[in-house]
């Protein structure tokens, strides 16, 4: 076996610093859906030419820019409207210079592979941890256009990231190509312009401690009252004094009702945003069902972060291992010893269809860990600290298009994200390991001793095992298994685990010289380093019967 790459050390996942909640917007009058279109269109027409005018100061933006800008904007709408659309506008360039990063990243690597492969001869076979050669010379040959692609790509962008470059497009790059795609898409000129122009609205307002229920631009009172501060050029529309639009439904929050009353009733800052149903995406990139009527309010606010709870505690009542799959959550309870109990669990989902069915699913699926957590009550629970942002190189795998489409939809950051969140809330803490080697090791070590006639182990449970080991410091592989009887001294004690802190514990006991019997401790005698360094016969002197020579008789 080669070098192992050193591991890096399990921690606990800090948690979330935000919640967003999210309600609909019931029994609206047609004169209140008519003010939140003509308000979402012009907030988004700003929101537009603010994303131009920063795009357009690239890496010579500057405070005094930000400021001209807001100032800009103040006049058409006002100082709050303002502060949100420039806000937005930032959060909005800073997602796409990461995405300009990430993409020159997968480039460097997509043509990093191809020189390795160009540069080994046509139809060398390659190994588990690097590729061989192109399999023909057209492939090669092929590959080496695309080599030259690549590198136009790369220094496109490096150019575009050097002059503070980006490419954004408000409603997004996939809805905007499906306008000339409308009979693939299912969809008439009509259905996709009102679902482009409700991705390009704008309609929300940042939270401010101490105003008047946490928001002055879009107020919900503890009763579920929604007022809207109007543009200055809507200020016409008004039903309600000081520039404002009160809608005719009311609100209420079903999950985490009571905590956002608390905030409201405190005048803590919470944010608001209002949208249509068309924003809501299918798998497809396309707006589901572009003409139905519903609105929905999303709430969101921020808490301090409290502080981590140390690993030891977390781990004191034993851990599950959970090893995530493309349709399921191979998951198994561990001892404070390291050692599986009882029977291994698994949580199935489905990643197919609509992104509200895939989000429900995954959220579904973590419901039923938690519940089983508390059952058990663990406190903690282990995941691979995944990031699969290298592993979908297309240059990478080459023909495994299945596989490279399996790591795809595999959502790793949104299941982390999600299931720090809901552990956070139930008091369990998350505990994040490096997920090198624990499929091969597990499978190796754990999948054949923890099968029985009546239990099947698989893979994934094996590799939770794994995972599990790893949170609290235990080695994956076990130690080896003791020779035949009477080579040895019976089967000894070669696989009972070693402590943490044993140096060599992965590796085999090692030989003690001397001999091995009970009358003679190990490593005790004259000769116990060699018992036949001394004998011709070949057979240990201790072995022998002893006999004194018998006196010469005298003359």
């Amino acid at each position: 076996m080669g070098e192992l790459r050193s591991l890096a050390e399990p921690f606990v996942v800090s948690g979330p610093g935000g919640v967003a909640v999210r309600t609909r917007l019931k029994q609206l009058t047609p004169g209140d859906e008519k003010v939140l279109r003509m308000v979402g269109g012009h907030l988004g027409a700003l929101a537009s030419k603010d994303l131009k005018a920063r795009c357009r100061d690239g890496l010579a933006h500057s405070g005094g820019t930000w400021a001209v800008r807001k100032r800009e904007l103040t006049p058409l709408s006002s100082s709050r409207w303002a502060g949100s659309i420039t806000k937005a506008t930032h959060d909005q360039w800073a997602l796409a210079r990461r995405g300009q990063s990430a993409h020159i990243q997968n480039l460097e690597a997509g043509i990093r592979t191809i020189e390795d492969r160009l540069s080994l001869p046509v139809g060398q076979k390659g190994t588990k941890k690097a590729p061989g050669g192109y399999r023909s010379q057209r492939e090669w040959h092929a590959k080496s256009r695309r080599l030259r692609v690549l590198q136009d790509k790369l220094a496109a962008a490096r150019a575009d990231r050097d002059a503070g470059i980006v490419h954004v497009v408000r409603g997004g790059k996939r809805l905007a190509r499906t306008r000339h795609h409308l009979d693939a898409a299912g969809l008439t000129e009509g259905a996709w312009r009102r679902g482009w122009e409700a991705e390009r609205w704008f309609c929300q307002a940042d939270g401010e401690s101490g105003k008047r229920y946490g928001n002055e631009t879009i107020r919900i009172s503890p009763d579920g009252e929604v007022s809207i501060k109007l543009p200055a050029p809507l200020t016409h529309l008004a039903n309600a004094p000081l520039g404002r639009y009160v809608l005719a439904c009311r609100v209420a929050f079903a999950h985490r009702g009571a905590e956002w009353a608390d905030r409201v009733a405190a005048n803590r800052a919470v944010a608001y945003r209002i949208l249509p149903h068309s924003r809501l995406r299918s798998s497809g990139g396309t707006p589901i069902d572009a003409g139905r009527d519903r609105w929905y309010l999303t709430a969101s606010w921020q808490f301090p972060p409290t502080p981590a709870l140390s690993i030891e505690a977390a781990l004191a009542h034993g851990v599950i291992g959970v090893d995530m799959n493309a349709d399921h959550l191979a998951a198994w309870r561990l001892d404070v010893h390291g050692n599986p109990t009882g029977a291994p669990r698994r949580f199935f989902y489905d990643l197919t269809g609509s992104a509200p069915h895939r989000d429900a699913q995954v959220r579904h699926a973590l419901t039923r860990l938690l519940y089983w957590a508390r059952a058990c009550g663990v406190q903690a629970i282990a995941v691979e600290d995944l990031d699969f942002a290298a592993e979908k190189n297309r240059e990478k795998h080459g023909r495994k298009r299945r596989f490279r489409q399996l790591i795809s939809g595999m959502p790793t950051g949104k299941l982390r994200a999600r299931l720090t969140s809901m552990a956070h809330q139930s008091g369990i803490a998350v505990v994040a390991v490096d997920p090198a080697y624990t499929s091969r090791w597990g499978a190796q070590h754990w999948q054949k001793p923890l099968t029985t006639t009546t239990r099947k182990t698989t893979r994934h449970d094996a590799a939770a095992v794994a995972i599990g080991r790893r949170a609290q410091g235990h080695p994956i592989r076990r130690r080896t298994a003791p020779p035949p009887a009477h080579r040895s001294d019976e089967q000894g004690h070669r696989t009972v685990q070693a402590g943490p802190g044993v140096p060599g514990r992965e590796g085999t006991r090692p030989r003690i010289p001397g001999p091995r019997t009970r009358s003679v401790p190990p490593g005790r005698g004259a000769n116990a380093g060699n018992q036949n360094a001394q004998h011709r016969s070949g057979r240990s002197a201790e072995h022998e019967t002893w006999q004194q020579d018998s006196l010469p008789l005298s003359p």
